[in-house]
């Protein structure tokens, strides 16, 4: 009998989130499932890692009939301890998520999410980061799920490209509402920052970074686009962040 698929699952907003044990659900249906996720939020991690402290790992009982572990370190940390002490080896697929919260056009740069599975890609497993555009802890994920379900199935069928992860992002709607999926590109969008000043109970200063969401490109084939519109976006990514467009430019500079 042929040994199912062993199959990653990690996250960014902890091991006790709704998103990633929705992740679960769907992941058994394909393999045999291992979760090594942070034992605490760490949303806008990024790709860091822990340097400067021990890294903990204890197991988690908490998912049925699935072997699990939490993190003290962040989503990259994860992905790490999972393959060099946990698996001694690499999973035939990495999934990340689902994260509350979406992670389209420039977010990608700050998601835990996106950065576990980025990390994947760096270790040429295929990878696939969901993010469902909804912050709540509540969060209904059943359209989500079903997402997830069409695209890992299609993955395992065709294969992703090596050094390449998916960035899935989901829009909040009801599963029967979503329109279907969308092959596209990053959208050209950014955080417009601002802090608040304000002072503590001691009268010293602290900042509170906020700020609002600018969306500066408005094409068809943008993943914003495809979400605003009622499609799941599906965007490849590399950790490759050459630009290669302008290579020929700075040649001529004659340096």
């Amino acid at each position: 009998m042929k040994n199912r698929p062993k199959i990653l699952v990690t996250n960014d907003d902890g091991i006790t989130s709704k998103g990633i044990f929705s992740l679960i659900q769907v992941a058994k249906e394909f393999g045999d499932v291992i979760v090594v996720a942070p034992d605490k939020p760490q949303s806008a991690t990024g790709h860091s890692i822990t340097i400067h402290h021990p890294l903990r790992l204890n197991k988690y009982i908490n998912f049925d009939g699935v072997e699990a572990y939490s993190c003290s370190g962040t989503p990259v940390d994860c992905v790490k301890l999972a393959i060099y002490e946990i698996l001694n080896g690499k999973p035939d697929l990495l999934l990340s998520g689902i994260n509350h919260g979406e992670n389209t056009s420039t977010n990608v740069l700050y998601s835990g999410t996106m950065s576990a599975a980025v990390e994947g890609a760096m270790e040429n497993i295929p990878s696939i980061g969901f993010s469902l555009a909804n912050f709540s802890v509540d969060a209904e994920f059943s359209g989500a799920q079903w997402a997830a379900r069409q695209i890992i199935s299609k993955s395992m069928e065709k294969n992703i490209p090596e050094n390449t992860c998916l960035n899935v992002n989901v829009p909040d709607l009801p599963m029967d509402s979503l329109k279907g999926f969308r092959i596209c590109r990053q959208a050209h969008a950014f955080w417009a920052d601002r802090f608040d000043k304000r002072l503590d109970q001691f009268g010293k200063t602290y900042y509170w970074l906020t700020g609002e969401f600018s969306n500066i490109d408005t094409h068809e084939d943008t993943d914003l686009t495809a979400m605003k519109n009622g499609f799941v976006s599906i965007v490849p990514t590399h950790f490759d962040m050459t630009a290669y467009q302008v290579l020929d430019k700075l040649k001529n500079w004659n340096l």
